[in-house]
């Protein structure tokens, strides 16, 4: 590995070595090795071509970089993330947001003349086997799932980088569940801990993680022991389905449980481990300023990766 080079790289022209005196180094961010000479190619070449919007430097960046997943698709949100990171540094102009080009917030998903069901119970004998069902984007079932989450879970609906969706059904055809994956968080101590994560494993390792961001059983039904039943079901399929859509695997899953409101009961019941509590911050609090409810931070390993 590269080692951290401080104070011998050379500094940028113009107004970060005259006006901030920033000196660069370099550096590694999101697993990229980086150097000054880079850096101020990168600013030269973003300068070469005003009309680009940020949108289309991350495109080309890829293209240039050859940054693809392991589909063969360009990494552009990741090659956002770097970009702001390095312009957050004072290291890199990136072209001014083009607000008036933005698209409109999706609306929530609406099903015309829905009713919900009355509400009924079972035991869980009664509604196995149950199904699970991935969700591909743009169907009918696609628009159901995303109402039942927009509708009935307290968070709504928010899918951050890879993500993949689940629906679950009982063996009569009836809707039990809904779990959307993404994007683990970037950084959380207590789950580097308990992996053994150095900082260098956690930047190479992140993608093999996936992030049970909602969890929910359809309010109408009643059916004890479901949950965390449906979680073990998910846990044996979602490493292929991962790596159908995505092309690689996974090494293990995650989940933040909000402690005002749940015990975290059926992730245990499904061998997840609580590893440790949040301090309060979401995933975009970088100045520390911004309160969130405490969680309990499970884990669970579908296989062991190699240190």
């Amino acid at each position: 590995m590269h080692p951290q080079v401080v104070g011998d790289g050379a500094a940028l022209p113009g107004r970060y070595g005259d006006n901030l005196g920033v000196v660069i180094a370099e550096q590694q961010i999101q697993g990229r090795w980086i150097r000054a000479e880079e850096i101020l190619e990168l600013q030269n070449w973003i300068g070469e071509h005003p009309d680009w919007s940020r949108k289309r430097v991350a495109r080309e960046l890829c293209a240039h970089w050859e940054w693809r997943d392991a589909r063969g698709r360009l990494k552009d949100f990741a090659a956002r993330s770097f970009l702001l990171k390095l312009e957050a540094q004072g290291v890199l102009d990136l072209p001014a947001l083009r607000i008036y080009q933005r698209r409109p917030p999706r609306r929530p998903p609406d099903l015309p003349g829905w009713q919900a069901p009355a509400p009924w119970s079972a035991p869980l004998r009664k509604v196995q086997p149950v199904s699970v069902e991935v969700i591909e984007p743009g169907g009918a079932l696609a628009r159901r799932w995303a109402f039942y989450l927009h509708t009935y879970h307290y968070l709504g609906l928010r899918e951050v980088g890879e993500n993949l969706g689940y629906l679950v059904r009982d063996a009569l055809g009836r809707d039990l569940a809904c779990l959307p994956f993404s994007a683990p968080a970037w950084r959380c101590a207590p789950r580097e801990r308990a992996l053994g994560w150095s900082d260098a494993e956690r930047r190479s390792g992140l993608h093999t993680l996936a992030n049970n961001t909602r969890f929910l059983i359809l309010p109408w039904v009643r059916v004890p022991h479901l949950a965390g039943h449906v979680l073990g079901v998910v846990a044996r399929r979602i490493g292929a389905d991962w790596h159908a859509k995505y092309g690689h695997g996974l090494d293990g899953l995650e989940t933040f449980v909000e402690q005002d409101r749940f015990a975290g009961t059926c992730y245990r019941a499904a061998n997840w481990q609580c590893v440790g509590r949040t301090q309060g911050r979401s995933r975009q609090d970088r100045h520390h300023t911004c309160a969130v409810p405490r969680k309990d931070i499970y884990l669970y390993r579908l296989r062991r990766r190699s240190r």
